[in-house]
């Protein structure tokens, strides 16, 4: 098994791995809000060089794909696409709540992570991961009130996790069979993203550079911007 390089940009704390035989070699977080795009080249330039690699040594090329942040997920996929063009390595695709299960390997109860959505929306998804493998999806990503996910999901003891669940904590500790995960299992993580990404590419699931876009779950919101006709200033 080669190298294999992983990004994660689908939530303010970014992330870059690089996984070698089944061995995380290195990895790094940067929080910086959700300006990846000033940083994200950057740490995987640092990365390459602490572990002393070329980018035409890599098997593979692995990024979260959605559900999160609008912005963060397309500079995350473009980045990926313009180092499979540069290098020849495929893009592999992960799910952004897949890999959040995946920090939750072995659990006996569902697993249930939850990213902030904003709106009063949480993107949530239903996961079985107690073979300790590739979690097993049982409830499709949607963007839905973190309530209404709690009550349909939730009717058995349920692990909950991700910011989504930080926020709504409150509802959480009221739900007899919700409860919460670990606080250090709440983010993302390059690694992960890297990890799934093994299984993916053994069985030749990667992604095509050409019609691959990000996995938004609901649609894009946009506010349109207007001009001043008198001082030709933009107005929101």
């Amino acid at each position: 098994m080669g190298v294999i390089l992983a990004m994660d940009t689908a939530t303010p704390a970014g992330s870059v791995a690089l996984l070698e035989c089944n061995r995380i070699v290195t990895s790094r977080y940067f929080d910086v809000g959700v300006q990846h795009s000033q940083h994200l080249a950057a740490e995987i330039a640092e990365i390459l060089h602490m572990a002393d690699r070329r980018p035409d040594q890599l098997e593979a090329v692995a990024v979260t794909d959605g559900p999160g942040s609008f912005t963060g997920l397309r500079i995350g996929l473009s980045t990926a696409k313009g180092l499979c063009l540069a290098t020849g390595a495929p893009l592999v695709t992960v799910s952004t709540l897949e890999s959040l299960a995946a920090r939750l390997p072995y659990c006996r109860h569902l697993v249930c992570p939850m990213l902030d959505a904003r709106r009063g929306e949480v993107y949530a998804a239903l996961y079985d991961t107690s073979s300790g493998m590739r979690p097993r999806q049982l409830e499709a990503p949607r963007a839905e009130a973190a309530q209404v996910v709690m009550e349909e999901w939730a009717r058995s003891e349920t692990i909950f996790l991700g910011d989504g669940a930080a926020a709504n904590s409150e509802l959480l500790v009221r739900h007899p069979f919700a409860q919460m995960a670990p606080t250090h299992c709440f983010k993302p993580e390059a690694s992960v993203v890297a990890w799934l990404a093994q299984y993916k590419l053994a069985s030749g699931d990667t992604a095509d550079l050409a019609t691959s876009e990000p996995e938004y779950v609901r649609n894009p919101s946009y506010r349109r911007i207007r001009q001043d006709p008198l001082t030709a200033r933009a107005v929101v």
